[in-house]
């Protein structure tokens, strides 16, 4: 199966031409990813012999795997024009991400609530990185339902939850932008963003 095609069945279909000529213009190795949960995907620039590595989770929407994908791609482009000598998002990697998903805009890819999170998201200097929580909510609108879990920010107060790993939390109150969470074996305390996803236990 051609490139393009392998692609189609990760993105919006018309976008997955120009994904491709990235790959082979940048001489770029594209890793469709399993699951992680701290991160969408992940960019390495070229070292110990390796060229630039992109990975991208499997199981995102077409619109949020396109989303990450332009992300890394502005990683690396601008790693070919300053190398580390600039901030991972800073107003370099910002103007790269906007010019690269310009294309996607005239093809008019994304419905209006995602195409309006990320021209709001590029307008705002202050959203260091795509943990920018309008953007991510507006792409979990289309993710597919999972009726028994819930975004940390919706489960009521003091509820317990538990996460992938099997671990049980209880939630506690939130701190700037993220809410303290106890480890109830550990007694630990934990941070996590109000919109990570985790399975309601009920008491």
């Amino acid at each position: 199966m051609d490139k393009v095609k392998i692609l189609e069945t990760y993105l919006p279909p018309k976008a997955a031409p120009l994904i491709s000529r990235w790959i082979d213009y940048f001489f770029c190795e594209f890793k469709v990813s399993r699951n992680r949960n701290s991160k969408f995907g992940d960019y390495r620039h070229p070292f110990g012999g390796q060229g630039h590595r992109i990975s991208v989770n499997y199981d995102l929407n077409p619109y949020a795997f396109l989303v990450t994908t332009v992300h890394e791609f502005a990683h690396l482009h601008t790693w070919n024009e300053h190398k580390n000598k600039v901030k991972p998002h800073g107003a370099e990697w910002k103007a790269n991400f906007k010019r690269m998903m310009q294309p996607f805009f005239e093809m008019d890819i994304f419905p209006p609530d995602i195409k309006h999170a990320i021209v709001n998201y590029l307008n705002n200097p202050a959203a260091s990185s795509c943990s920018d929580l309008n953007l991510y909510r507006s792409l979990r609108k289309y993710d597919a339902p999972k009726p028994d879990h819930l975004t940390i920010e919706k489960l009521p107060a003091h509820a317990l939850f538990k996460i992938k790993d099997g671990r049980i939390f209880r939630k506690q109150e939130r701190v700037r932008k993220r809410y303290k969470c106890i480890e109830i074996d550990s007694k630990r305390i934990y941070l996590f963003s109000p919109v990570a996803e985790v399975q309601l236990i009920e008491e």
